[in-house]
């Protein structure tokens, strides 16, 4: 059974930093695609970043602030968060998609506030 595991989410001040790890239960290879999700409440689940291989692709609001990685041979997916600001707060989900399925992780609160 596929098992994505969110981590590394917690309170920051604003210009503060954070990485977000999601730990998979296989082999991160058999995703087509993995990346971070987010929603914060009352507005639709968007992408923050994805990586495919060595791709990898950004939402306009990250400006250059969030960096997405990956460790094949720890089969985790990084999430590098700078200059954080009170608008990226919201919950943070990691996603995996192969050809037929997409595999979502519980979610970690990301809350930034002075």
């Amino acid at each position: 059974q596929v098992q994505l595991v969110e981590s590394g989410g917690g309170l920051v001040q604003p210009g503060g930093s954070l990485r977000l790890s999601c730990a998979a239960s296989v082999n991160i290879l058999r995703f087509n695609v993995m990346g971070w999700y987010r929603q914060a409440p009352g507005k639709e689940r968007e992408l923050v970043a994805s990586i495919n291989g060595d791709i990898t692709n950004y939402a306009d609001f990250v400006q250059s602030r969030f960096t997405i990685s990956r460790d094949s041979a720890l089969n985790t997916v990084y999430l590098q968060m700078n200059s954080l600001k009170p608008e990226d707060t919201a919950v943070y989900y990691c996603n995996g998609r192969t050809q037929f399925i997409n595999y979502w992780g519980q979610g970690t609160q990301v809350t930034v506030s002075s």
